[in-house]
């Protein structure tokens, strides 16, 4: 979600999208970008929040008048910063529908910083009492949290935690707990700290790493910052989906001839877009209900839901279909088995689930129809990267509960032995924060059930490398998708 998607080079004949280029009406943006003030803060300046949160913003402001423009942060790339601020910060974003594209430009966004270099420039937004609002899509790995615990990994923020209170910080946890501390040390007012990543109860883990962080800072008014947190933070729970692919030099080629100008940070999406949030927040913040977005008392069942069925799904989807030399989404869906393993995995979690969320079997189906889209050209390397974060999201939960239960997972199995054949893939495999300790457990030549447990201990699920009959069960399989077979 954070990543960089800039281009190797730039679309030849056009000019540079700006606020002054000729843009056909039905491609402008919706609001005047000169009349938006800064009143979110955003972490993570990749393709997601350009075709998600910025897109609600934008409409949100549009239809109530309310000036609300975002300020958003890139953790490390100054590139794009650097290319947002060529283009007067404006970007064009692509629905790619089955019936054809339909381009047009976003101008919500209206300054990027960069958050090591602009930390002072950040801090003294956080303190703006304009700003009510503050978002991340930084993904799982920008939490900085430990497996075996869910809590902070110090040792991971140990040079922001030694840094001071000014920073400049290299984590995104770092600088937001040092902007909410001079926020409360200045007396500011109420704020809500939005988690947009794919996690279950992403507003707790992301409350708990903030607060770790200042209780393991060495400022010495730490404890009078916790509790002004605890008295004027909300940190809502969130559920998104959007299908956001890398996007690719052909699709900035054709953003540039839909649009008559040259766009160095295009995105692409599906058509579909979703949005649910916890209704908690603590101070003023866009209207997003205006553009659809659900606010409920409890996003649980929505979230569990979105994490088991879509992001589930997916992340099997990416590993078998490496398995069976494919490359992206829609071709997976277009083997024999793909859309067979999305219902079948859909089945097979669905008894996890908590009632008041959509009805999994019409989810599935429509998972199906998305996932197919002949428009999208999602990468499965993309959707593949970081699995050890992911899959313990989306994956070992579910699979802990059916186990308890006594039910079968074979269709989990599958899966979990798919990954388990992608971290021997070397060059070739997704990349994996922990990619080492991945390929070490291959180390030897030791017997497949034991590269399993291996394996699942680096996850940080113990109990599971000590299931016999589940280790057994995924060992089994490697064989077969060795030689490309997909067998559901």
């Amino acid at each position: 979600m954070s990543g960089v998607d800039l281009p190797p080079g730039r679309s030849p004949g056009f000019p540079a999208l700006s606020r002054t280029a000729p843009l056909a009406p039905q491609t402008r943006p919706v609001v005047d970008p000169a009349q938006l003030r800064t009143r979110v803060v955003h972490f993570g300046l990749g393709a997601f929040h350009r075709a998600h949160q910025a897109v609600y913003t934008e409409n949100a402001a549009a239809l109530s008048g309310e000036p609300w423009g975002i300020t958003a942060v890139a953790p490390r790339s100054a590139a794009t910063v650097r290319a947002l601020r060529a283009q007067d910060f404006l970007y064009s974003l692509t629905e790619r529908r089955p019936q054809g594209p339909r381009t047009r430009v976003v101008g919500s966004v209206i300054d990027a910083l960069t958050m090591g270099p602009d930390a002072k420039a950040l801090s003294a937004l956080l303190v703006d009492p304009e700003v009510t609002v503050v978002t991340l899509t930084v993904t799982e790995k920008g939490y900085q949290r430990l497996a075996s615990t869910g809590g902070l990994d110090t040792a991971a923020v140990a040079a922001d935690l030694a840094a001071g209170p000014d920073g400049p910080f290299s984590t995104a946890v770092g600088a937001l707990a040092a902007g909410l501390a001079a926020r409360a040390r200045a007396g500011g007012g109420p704020i809500s700290v939005v988690s947009c990543d794919n996690m279950a109860d992403n507003g707790a883990v992301l409350a708990r790493v903030v607060r770790e962080f200042v209780d393991a800072s060495n400022w010495p008014d730490r404890h009078r910052i916790l509790d002004r947190i605890a008295e004027t933070v909300a940190f809502p729970a969130t559920v998104v989906d959007r299908i956001v692919p890398a996007t690719s030099e052909a699709d900035r080629v054709a953003a540039a001839t839909a649009l008559g100008v040259r766009d160095e940070l295009a995105v692409t999406a599906e058509p579909y877009r979703q949005w649910v949030l916890e209704d908690a927040f603590a101070a003023a913040r866009p209207p997003w209900e205006l553009d659809g977005a659900l606010f409920v008392s409890d996003v649980t069942p929505y979230q569990l839901t979105k994490l088991r069925l879509l992001n589930g799904s997916h992340s099997a989807l990416a590993y078998l279909g490496t398995a069976a030399g494919l490359t992206t989404i829609s071709e997976t869906m277009a083997a024999s088995w793909g859309e067979r393993l999305v219902r079948a995995l859909c089945a097979e979690v669905a008894p996890t689930l908590p009632s008041g969320g959509p009805d999994p079997s019409a989810y599935a189906e429509d998972l199906v129809v998305r996932f197919r889209n002949p428009a999208m050209r999602h990468l499965l390397r993309q959707i593949g990267s970081d699995g050890s974060l992911k899959i313990t999201e989306r994956w070992l939960p579910a699979l802990r509960t059916l186990r308890e239960q006594g039910a079968g997972t074979p269709v989990l199995e599958l899966a979990l032995a798919a990954w388990v054949l992608s971290t021997r893939l070397g060059p070739d495999a997704p990349t994996d924060p922990a990619a080492d300790a991945l390929a070490a457990c291959w180390d030897g030549n030791p017997r497949p059930v034991e590269t399993v447990r291996a394996l699942l201990r680096v996850l940080g699920a113990t109990d599971l490398a000590e299931d016999d009959q589940l280790t057994a069960a995924i060992a089994a399989r490697l064989p077969g998708l060795r030689a490309g077979r997909i067998e559901i």
